[in-house]
């Protein structure tokens, strides 16, 4: 499948030597969008609960004391500010996200409560501003079981998205510890078929039917 490759020079322009830092970005295929779409409905505002992110493109507001080096490590500044920074520590990796509305974070009087911190006498919120149209968050990372890469294809988002609201509606529905016993049991060997279709060397879906609702 082709992608939509650049890459990205993001600049910090500071006294001193120039900083740069060179980002391999990925757009998101069209297809995998629309198979998340159709597997995971859309929010209260139109938009997807589930999302394909690329780790580089997957930015976040983080607040604090930084500190800017030159190419040979040495201190050019110390800024307290907010800077969009990757969520992610696996930067070259495929991402699911699932959208969690705005009241899981409790009120904005409480996110800026539990958030800001003090850096060199100055209020910062650490995760950036309250998330007034609710968040993405993490639910899965595209790697086979030994940890390697694994492209992104329309049918293993698809899959995916379909495994995890499974598992979330799975264990609410049991009413006895024995269904939750034997409902856990089978997630868990849901996720270990989830992982194999990812592997390479696994057919597509074990060969196992596989039906698409739209």
């Amino acid at each position: 499948m082709s992608h939509n490759r650049r890459g990205t020079a993001c600049r910090a322009l500071v006294a001193g030597p120039r900083v740069e830092v060179l980002r391999e970005t990925h757009e998101t295929p069209a297809l995998v969008a629309q198979r998340l779409t159709q597997a995971g409905g859309t929010n209260r505002y139109g938009e997807a609960n589930y999302r394909a992110v690329w780790g580089w493109n997957r930015l976040t507001w983080i607040g604090g004391k930084f500190e800017d080096r030159d190419d040979h490590g040495d201190l050019l500044r110390e800024v307290v500010e907010l800077r969009r920074e990757p969520k992610y520590p696996a930067v070259n990796r495929w991402h699911i996200e699932r959208w969690m509305p705005p009241e899981t974070y409790g009120s904005p009087r409480q996110w800026y409560a539990q958030t800001v911190e003090r850096e060199n006498g100055v209020s910062i919120p650490a995760l950036g501003p309250y998330p007034y149209r609710g968040e993405y968050e993490h639910c899965f990372m595209l790697q086979d079981p030994r940890g390697e890469f694994v492209q992104l294809t329309p049918a293993a988002a698809e899959h995916i998205a379909y495994a995890i609201q499974w598992s979330r509606k799975a264990p609410r529905a049991a009413g006895k510890c024995s269904i939750t016993d034997r409902l856990s049991r089978e997630e868990r060997n849901y996720d270990q078929y989830a992982y194999d279709v990812l592997d390479d060397s696994v057919p597509a879906f074990h060969h196992q039917p596989f039906v698409t609702v739209v």
